[in-house]
């Protein structure tokens, strides 16, 4: 029999966060960037346990609770399912010779000085036009990180300025999914939104290839010329080095731009990269394979570049993980912490806990500038709890609409804010679906590269102080 319900005290619904807190920073003490492998997860199920009991004293049942992670696994089972496709085009590209085209020609053309910055750039550009971070930076994000690897630049440093160009691309983009649904939320015209959001927008992207100019200058300026000259021979030894590779990143980003949805994209981005092997690299085939028949070693070459380890063998020890992939197999563990962490966000939604803690910070809205920071503060919490920024995009959004139409406000200040905070503060937290996705992509940890999104960063504290400062506020006119 259910239990007669309790009022929930903000002190009680923050036990379960403050003890995963608690528990993921023994993690990072004890397991180090090996955490992701069980130990996070296992984790954030003890916190939901916490939570589920919360639930049961407020007079939820466990019928409640399994329909509460459920559902909040099934919001994320799109993401999980591009996470794996995300893994089997990482494999065929890397066995096809597109990544490591993409190295060869980066270490070619781009400046070691300027090329953290241009890598914001790039995947800016690359963003706006197939409107996915997620897309890009598992493609031109993953040769961008070869590349620096390659010239011996700090891999966390170089994931951040990947991310932070990805997600300004991905925050403007007409095609984005979360450019879209923030001005949904808030009943507002999508260009009408994508404007008024350049007024913050812009200056942390200028912000940011700033700093990256700096650092590029004053840490990373020296650069061998012999090494990078032995990571080229290296990889053209043992590929077929040709513009034509270029081929399959043009054809995915044009299916893209035709606005098919990102799991068949990348799908057909995977099978292109498999047949762009064949016919470009049938030495690899061949070395990778036992099979003494072309077209058997081709399906089983290609077959296990998709779903399994696999790595091209080269002379030179230094550039032997960039020639390297786990296939959907490597997204296992990314996956499992995406599971663990919606348990616990559905949980949590069905204890009532976010509820309680968005509406206590309501009580500190007294203006402008603490509606807009309250605001970003609770698209970061639920981006930290409920593990999702559509999830943070959609609950905020629903919450606070009623606070900004009562401070005469136009509904496109809330879907700044939203996208501000919401969307870009997402990929900063390890077990939200962002963190853990990109993290898996790369191969760098999330609390790694986090410093370094300083796009990301910026973002929620630009958009704050232009409450505060009152500048390109829009408001109601009375009349």
């Amino acid at each position: 029999m259910a239990q007669t319900n309790k009022s929930l005290s903000l002190g009680e619904a923050l036990i379960p966060i403050l003890l995963l807190i608690v528990l993921l920073s023994i993690n990072a003490i004890v397991f180090g960037d090996v955490a992701i492998e069980g130990a996070n997860q296992f984790s954030l199920l003890i916190a939901a346990a916490i939570g589920g009991i919360i639930a049961l004293r407020q007079g939820k049942g466990w019928d409640d609770l399994q329909k509460g992670f459920v559902k909040s696994i099934g919001t994320a089972m799109p993401s999980m399912l591009i996470l794996l496709l995300i893994g089997s085009l990482a494999g065929t590209w890397m066995i096809s010779g597109v990544v490591p085209a993409m190295i060869y020609y980066g270490l070619e053309f781009l400046n070691p000085k300027l090329f953290l910055m241009l890598s914001v750039i790039i995947c800016a550009i690359v963003s706006v036009v197939s409107g996915s971070s997620w897309s890009t930076i598992a493609t031109i994000g993953v040769a961008l990180l070869g590349i620096g690897n390659a010239m011996e630049i700090n891999p966390a440093l170089v994931a951040g300025a990947i991310i932070s160009g990805a997600y300004f691309g991905d925050k403007v983009s007409p095609l984005s999914d979360t450019t879209n649904l923030a001005p949904a939320m808030a009943n507002v015209d999508l260009f009408v939104h994508i404007r008024y959001m350049m007024y913050t927008t812009v200056p942390s992207i200028l912000i940011t290839l700033v700093i990256f100019l700096i650092i590029g200058f004053t840490k990373h300026g020296e650069i061998d010329p012999e090494s990078i000259q032995q990571v080229q021979s290296a990889i053209k030894a043992n590929f077929t080095i040709t513009p034509w590779l270029f081929l399959v990143p043009i054809l995915l980003f044009v299916i893209i731009s035709k606005k098919v949805p990102a799991l068949p994209a990348i799908f057909a981005g995977t099978l292109i990269g498999g047949i762009f092997a064949i016919i470009f690299q049938p030495q690899i085939i061949n070395q990778l394979s036992d099979s003494t028949s072309f077209v058997q070693a081709s399906y089983d070459v290609v077959m296990k570049s998709i779903f399994t380890d696999i790595s091209v063998p080269v002379d030179n020890e230094n550039i032997q993980d960039l020639l390297s992939t786990g296939g959907m197999k490597g997204m296992l563990n990314t996956i499992w912490l995406i599971l663990t962490a919606m348990v616990f966000s559905g949980i949590l939604e069905t204890a009532g806990i976010l509820k309680k803690i968005t509406e206590t910070m309501l009580k500190a809205v007294h203006s402008t500038g603490s509606l807009v920071t309250t605001t970003a503060i609770s698209c970061g919490f639920l981006n930290l709890t409920a593990s999702d920024q559509y999830i943070s995009i959609v609950v905020t959004g629903r919450m606070f609409a009623k606070s900004y139409q009562d401070q005469d406000l136009k509904p496109e200040v809330l879907s700044r804010t939203l996208e501000d905070s919401g969307t870009v503060t997402s990929v900063l937290v390890p077990w939200n679906t962002c963190g853990a996705a990109q993290a898996g992509a790369l191969g760098v940890a999330t609390a790694a590269f986090a410093p370094f999104c300083f796009f990301n960063i910026i973002s929620p504290f630009v958009t704050i102080a232009m409450a505060y400062l009152n500048i390109k506020i829009r408001r109601i006119s009375k009349s």
